[in-house]
Parts: C-alpha cells; structure tokens; sequence
C-alpha cells in the first residue's frame, strides 16, 4: 500500500502536485475526485479537507493541503530529486514563485470561473468576471516577462524546481476555453519552458492519467 494518497481532479491545481509526486519518484496513491459528480462536497472527501478543494495529501493519518505546502513537503521527503534550489536566492525564487501563483494567477482565474464566490447579484457577478479576464491577462504577461527577463533554464534558476510545475498548471489554464490565449504566440518564454517539461517521463504519464493534451512541440 503506497504510503502517500493525493487527491487530485484532473486540470486542476491540483496537477502541479501530482507532476512533482511523480517526478520525486515518490511512492503514492493518485485518487481521482469527481468534481463533476461534486465528490468534493461528499462527506467522505470532507472527513479528508474540510475545505472541499483539491489537492489534498494525505501521509498517513495526517492530511496537508494548498499546493505550496504540499509540493515543499513533496521535496523534502524526496530530497535526492532536487526539485527545491539549495542556493539561497534560487530557494527565494522558487518560494516567490510559489506564492505568487497562489495568490496572483490563481485567485485572477477563480474570478473568471466562480464568479459567485465573489458576488450574488448577476450584475454583479459580470463585472466581478469581466474584471477577472482583465486581471488575468495582466498576471499572465508578468510571468512570461519574468521568465523571459531571468535568463535562466527554468522559473528558479539553472535546475529544475517544483516552481516549474506549478507554472505548468497555468500554462494550460492559458490555453483552455476560459482564457483562449494563444501561449505560444503571446507567451513564447512560458511556452518554451513547459515544452521542455513536456519531453520528461514524469510529465508523460501525468499528462496521460489526467487525460491533458501534451503541449505540442511547436
């Protein structure tokens, strides 16, 4: 029995944690939440996240959510597959990635695709959505310049990090009928980088138990 269980829905934010659990080799259970069927409402999946969201994962007795915390938990179970920088400023950037994701992309989008959350008038609930796309094409275009600024390999530096994973979700959030974005055009930098996260095996078969169309290689 896999030691770890992480409960994802398939193109969802949940999918950053998912690459980085394959990709640390680590040993874990992938449990499909139908959100569709809102299983992320049941009382079963509540008892695991109280916050009826995913990702969710659970080691043991003990449950960790929000993709921050789980992909840093993520490499320091798995420290031998350096998916977290040991150079101070590489550390600082990947963590600054990180919650910018969190607490800029992701929130834009949410405006977009739950508008209710935000307001109950239907008037109301256009403009919060309106607001939302304009919001969002801004948050998009300051990670394409920051990675096209840095010079570097990857989001935190010359190796490879859990930042990059994460910055996968948004890419194809970008691409998706809410946003419609040309990424390849309009965000070449983006682009280049997930392309060259798509060639990695662990990406392969995430991709492929999530049922997402592999970035195509041009």
């Amino acid at each position: 029995m896999a030691r770890l269980k992480l409960f994802y829905a398939p193109g969802a934010c949940s999918l950053a944690s998912h690459l980085a659990l394959e990709e640390a080799g680590a040993d874990f259970e992938p449990v499909l939440v139908n959100m569709a069927k809102a299983e992320q409402r049941s009382e079963s999946y509540l008892r695991i996240n109280p916050k009826g969201r995913v990702p969710a994962l659970a080691d043991g007795d003990t449950v960790i959510t929000e993709n921050p915390a789980i992909l840093r938990y993520v490499t320091r179970l798995h420290p031998e597959a350096g998916l977290w920088p040991d150079d101070p400023l590489a550390d600082a950037r990947c963590a600054e990635w990180l919650a910018f994701l969190s607490s800029g992309l992701h929130p834009s989008y949410a405006h977009i695709r739950r508008a209710e959350r935000y307001a109950t008038d239907p008037d109301a609930q256009i403009d919060v959505t309106e607001t939302g796309r304009r919001a969002t094409r801004v948050y998009w275009q300051m990670a394409e310049e920051k990675l096209a600024g840095s010079g570097d390999a990857f989001a935190a530096g010359d190796t490879l990090s859990v930042a990059d994973f994460y910055l996968m979700v948004f890419w194809t959030w970008g691409r998706g009928p809410v946003l419609g974005y040309d990424m390849a055009k309009d965000f070449p930098a983006w682009t280049a980088l997930v392309r060259r996260l798509a060639e990695r095996p662990a990406v392969r078969a995430v991709f492929a138990r999530e049922s997402i169309a592999l970035p195509a290689s041009s």
